[in-house]
């Protein structure tokens, strides 16, 4: 039923939900960028929005699929990439979150998320949001039966103004019940005194407005954060580049004690009490 679901909805010329790259990584770190693309399935007519929208942050993450691969290759780390816009369905939302499949965004109306029913939201889930997140289940749980250490960290950006306001950090961490990635890499940044680093800022994870991390991260007691970097640092290859190879170096930096902690809180509820 959802294979047929997805030839419906997916031309075979489309993409598929998402891509997984390089899978056998040898690095701790498994990578996620969530907003990857800005693509709309050709059945929905771009979300009856003009091409212009689409290039918009409103639509992905800028820079992040990039910055992301380019990661990945400097940490030889798995990453898995959503294939479709956020507008379509957002692969870091609750699907009970208003902002799933958002009927506004930045002050634009979409068009076509106006008023969907039940079912055709599902079926938006069904072909989209489930695959992705299903592969990053496969995954984690694929390195947890080869006993592999894993830090789970989601790669994001964000746009330098936001209703009206400038936004004047550089790179964010954001977490939330899980401290041990998060506060460690705001450290290792704010060590250049260039740079204006957010602890939560400009977001903060949430159960109500997250999913990867939460999810992924969290509830299997992964060490994991998300990080965002401001768009405009990442509009051509170079800045692009430049932030991969930054942040590299700071997981680099905070791996081995974020790493010997987590086995150390895992040997210890593994002792009967």
């Amino acid at each position: 039923m959802t294979e047929n679901l997805t030839d419906r909805w997916l031309a075979p010329d489309e993409p598929p939900p998402f891509t997984l790259h390089n899978p056998a990584g040898a690095s701790p770190c498994v990578l996620l960028c969530d907003h990857a693309s800005n693509r709309v399935p050709r059945r929905l007519n771009a979300l009856g929005l003009p091409a212009s929208e689409l290039q918009r942050h409103i639509a992905w993450d800028i820079g992040a699929r990039e910055m992301a691969l380019q990661l990945s290759r400097l940490l030889d780390a798995p990453l898995l990439m959503s294939g479709y816009s956020r507008l379509v369905i957002d692969c870091n939302r609750p699907l009970s979150s208003p902002g799933s499949i958002a009927e506004t965004s930045d002050g634009t109306l979409i068009t076509a998320n106006q008023g969907l029913t039940a079912r055709e939201r599902a079926e938006r889930a069904t072909v989209l949001f489930h695959p992705y997140h299903d592969a990053i289940r496969a995954l984690l749980d694929q390195r947890r039966e080869q006993r592999r250490p894993t830090l789970l960290f989601s790669v994001h950006s964000f746009t330098d103004r936001f209703g009206g306001k400038s936004r004047p950090w550089h790179v964010g961490l954001a977490y939330h019940r899980d401290r041990r990635v998060g506060p460690a890499l705001v450290q290792a940044l704010r060590r250049d005194p260039a740079l204006c680093v957010g602890d939560n800022e400009p977001y903060a994870v949430s159960d109500a407005t997250d999913y990867s991390v939460p999810v992924h991260g969290e509830h299997r007691e992964l060490p994991c954060a998300l990080v965002e970097v401001r768009q405009d640092l990442l509009a051509d290859e170079a800045g692009q580049h430049r932030w991969a190879e930054r942040l590299a170096e700071a997981l680099r930096t905070v791996l081995p004690e974020v790493l010997s902690e987590a086995v150390r809180q895992h040997a210890a509820l593994q002792v009967p009490g």
